[in-house]
């Protein structure tokens, strides 16, 4: 593999492939479940810390191995092979593939803005109970242009990559800048932070916010939680390709610092731009969850309805290029190993796996036309906390099992830092089980169902 990317163009991997659509849309959600502006902006930050922290981790075990893979390598160096192939199976399966579809699905709904005839709701084709629609025929010709366009090189994915990012964070800082100087509502923003810090959930029985504490309010943390933590994931894609990152050992232990203290700083603004133009009212049932569409209503008027569907557009390319991109190499460490298909293994001429891309993209568009792709992303987030905790146990593993590799970046406040993400993982995934059965045990039952597929694989092979 080529050694093409740079620091730059880590962090922007990092940065484009955690920002989608899932910004502009899952503050709704979250008001729904804390109500309160104080809470809201709590839940943001305690994700961006939970997402610094166990960043700052994966850096050692980053510098130790530099390989492609990453996160899958990781797991087979700490605890085995089967393990590892848990987390690529549930990765290929679901996790990658499912979020290219519906980051894909997001790119299309926003281009009907503009352009209505790619629209959900126009039908091309019906058969029975399945339809064809417009928007799942632009997603599929997306993931497949991109994926064309990474078989031809790495170096072509990355320029792409960092471009889109850049115009992303300067996008993104353009709407939050005019959202708090030209939009600024100071009534809004006082009847919003004049009883912050009551935590409040909608009622549908009483059809009204009602005050919540104790159990309940650990209950609305974890569910509220749910949707940024999708919306701050993929942050590790960094370390698939670590195969190709000039200087591996450093640059991609700081690109994930760099990259996720970005997001976690813009994510906070855009809610505190939110705050400043919106009611908590507004946020909590904006049509279709889309807050950043009455937000850029409000700063720009009828016109912030097409510039926000161009942003989302601009986030959501390049957000599926990043998982695109990284994705396949993971597969191809699996082949490797000889827990895939052996064709993933393979690079093509211009020394990038474009079986596994191709495979990936053949998966994804599947996802794209069943309709389902965001009740499986809602089922493994249950299961990408549990990987990402045995990931960062991993680390006290290793000190133990492989004392003597050189590690030319130790985890940044070892052990209580990678010890406090543990804890705090694990505590949203038992809060998982009890508050939100819906988003685990499915979950759960697509990574077992790997461990016949790994045998049957290793068997073959």
């Amino acid at each position: 593999m080529k050694k093409e990317l740079g620091l730059l163009d880590a962090t922007m991997l990092v940065v484009g492939s955690m920002i989608g659509s899932g910004i502009f849309i899952v503050s709704a959600d979250i008001v729904r479940y804390v109500g309160s502006a104080g809470w809201l902006l709590i839940i943001w930050l305690l994700t961006g810390i939970i997402t610094l922290t166990a960043a700052l981790s994966y850096g050692e075990l980053s510098a130790m191995y530099p390989t492609a893979g990453g996160q899958y390598v990781y797991l087979r160096e700490a605890y085995n092979k089967l393990v590892a192939f848990l987390y690529g199976w549930a990765l290929f399966a679901v996790v990658q593939t499912g979020t290219i579809a519906a980051v894909g699905v997001a790119f299309a709904k926003f281009t009907a803005y503009l352009f209505p005839v790619v629209s959900d709701e126009n039908i091309l084709w019906q058969l029975g109970g399945f339809q064809l629609n417009a928007a799942q025929i632009v997603s599929i010709a997306i993931i497949v242009l991109l994926t064309w366009l990474n078989t031809k090189g790495v170096k072509n994915g990355k320029i792409l990559q960092t471009v889109l990012t850049i115009v992303k964070i300067l996008s993104l800082g353009g709407l939050i800048l005019m959202g708090l100087i030209a939009a600024f509502n100071a009534d809004v923003w006082t009847l919003n932070w004049t009883d912050a810090w009551t935590a409040k959930t909608w009622d549908v029985s009483q059809d009204s916010f009602v005050n919540i504490g104790g159990a309940a309010l650990f209950a609305a943390i974890v569910s509220a939680m749910v949707g940024s933590l999708f919306s701050s994931d993929a942050w590790n894609n960094v370390t698939f390709i670590a195969g190709e990152i000039r200087n591996p050992q450093k640059n991609i232990g700081l690109s994930l610092f760099l990259g996720t203290l970005i997001v976690t700083v813009i994510y906070v603004s855009t809610n505190v731009m939110y705050l400043a133009t919106l009611s908590m009212q507004e946020i909590a049932f904006a049509p279709a969850d889309r807050v950043a569409v009455v937000a850029s209503h409000a700063i720009f008027g009828n016109v912030g309805t097409v510039i926000i569907a161009i942003m989302i557009m601009i986030s959501t390319f390049g957000c599926n290029n990043g998982l695109i991109l990284s994705g396949a190499r993971v597969y191809y460490t699996m082949a490797n190993d000889g827990v895939f298909f052996k064709k993933a293994g393979i690079l093509n001429k211009f020394e990038v796996p474009g079986w596994g891309l191709w495979a990936q993209c053949f998966w994804a568009s599947a996802l794209c036309l069943t309709g389902r792709y965001s009740d499986l992303l809602n089922y493994v987030i249950f299961v990408v906390l549990i990987f990402y905790a045995l990931t960062i146990i991993g680390v006290f593993i290793l000190r133990k099992k492989r004392p003597d590799i050189e590690r030319p970046y130790k985890a940044f406040g070892y052990p209580v830092l990678p010890a406090i993400y543990v804890v705090a993982a694990l505590s949203i995934c038992i809060g998982l089980l009890i508050y939100q059965p819906t988003f685990t045990w499915p979950g759960l039952i697509i990574v077992l169902i790997g461990v016949p597929i790994y045998y049957l694989m290793g068997r073959k092979n």
